[in-house]
C-alpha cells in the first residue's frame, strides 16, 4: 500500500476511533459513572465464576498489562522497525515516547471523567485511580498494536503468528480486569477505543510526514552508475556515451 493510501486509511480509522470514544465518554460522565449496557451482567457473572485456576490465570495476565512488560515490547517494535544500529535505537526511543504519551493523555480523560470503579467487594485483585477508560487495557492496546503493526510491516508472514498472540494477548488484558471485577466492560471498551484511535493517528502521522526509510543493504541504495541503460540514455547529463542503435 502506498504512504498516502496509508495515510488516508490511517486517519479516517483515527477519526472514526475518536468520535466512538468521544460519545461513550460522554454517555459515562452524562451518567455520573453509572453502569452502562452490559456492565453489571458481566460484572454479576464474573463474580460467581472465579475457580483457582482461572482466578490465577486471569491475575498473570493482567499483571503483564502494565510495567515493565508493555515497555519491552515496544521497544522490540523499534527494534524489528530498524534495519542498522541507530535506526534501531531511534525508533524503540520513538515507540517509547509513544506509549508514555498515550498513557499521559489517557490519564488526564481518566481525571476529568472520574468515573467510579465497581464495589470494591467483588475486587479480586489490587486496583487504583479512577475507571474510564481502563489503564491496562489502554497500555497493553497500544504496545502490542505497535508491535503488530511493526511485525506487519518488516516481516508480514513469517511475523504473522507473534503478531497474532501479542494482538489475543492485549484482548486478554482488557478482559481480565472486568473478570477480576476493577472494571466495568465499558471502560475497557473506551480503552480499546482510546489505543485505537492512537494508533491510527501515529500511522498517519508517520506515514505523512516522516522520510521515507532507506535500506541498508549497499545494493539497495541509490546510485548514479545504478541506473538502467534506457535511464542513462534518456539522462540528458549522463557522462557515458552510447553508440547509435543500428535501424531493425
Amino acid at each position: 500500500m502506498r504512504r498516502a493510501d496509508t495515510a488516508d486509511l490511517a486517519g479516517s480509522t483515527a477519526v472514526g476511533s475518536l468520535v466512538a470514544f468521544v460519545l461513550l465518554t460522554l454517555v459515562v460522565t452524562g451518567r455520573d459513572g453509572a453502569t452502562l449496557f452490559g456492565d453489571a451482567g458481566l460484572s454479576t457473572w464474573s463474580a460467581g465464576h472465579r475457580p483457582a485456576v482461572a482466578l490465577a490465570l486471569a491475575r498473570g495476565v493482567t499483571y503483564t498489562g502494565t510495567g515493565l512488560v508493555p515497555y519491552a515490547l515496544v521497544v522490540l517494535a523499534g527494534v524489528v522497525l530498524g534495519r542498522t544500529a541507530r535506526e534501531r535505537f531511534l525508533r524503540a526511543l520513538g515507540c517509547v515516547g509513544c506509549l508514555a504519551a498515550a498513557q499521559a493523555v489517557r490519564y488526564a480523560v481518566m481525571t476529568l471523567v472520574a468515573r467510579p470503579r465497581p464495589p470494591v467487594a467483588e475486587w479480586a485483585t489490587h486496583a487504583s485511580g479512577w475507571s474510564f477508560p481502563s489503564g491496562h487495557t489502554t497500555t497493553s492496546a497500544v504496545s502490542g498494536g505497535l508491535l503488530v503493526l511493526a511485525l506487519q510491516a518488516r516481516a508480514p508472514r513469517a511475523g504473522r503468528p507473534l503478531a497474532l498472540v501479542v494482538g489475543c494477548w492485549s484482548v486478554l488484558v482488557g478482559l481480565s480486569r472486568v473478570y477480576l471485577g476493577v472494571h466495568w466492560f465499558s471502560d475497557v471498551l473506551g480503552g480499546w477505543l482510546f489505543g485505537l484511535c492512537w494508533l491510527s493517528l501515529t500511522v498517519h502521522l508517520v506515514a505523512r510526514f516522516a522520510p521515507p526509510a532507506r535500506s541498508s543493504i549497499p545494493a539497495l541504495r541509490s546510485r548514479p552508475d545504478a541506473l538502467t541503460t534506457e535511464e542513462r540514455r534518456d539522462d540528458p547529463h549522463s557522462r557515458r556515451k552510447f553508440p547509435p542503435q543500428p535501424p531493425p
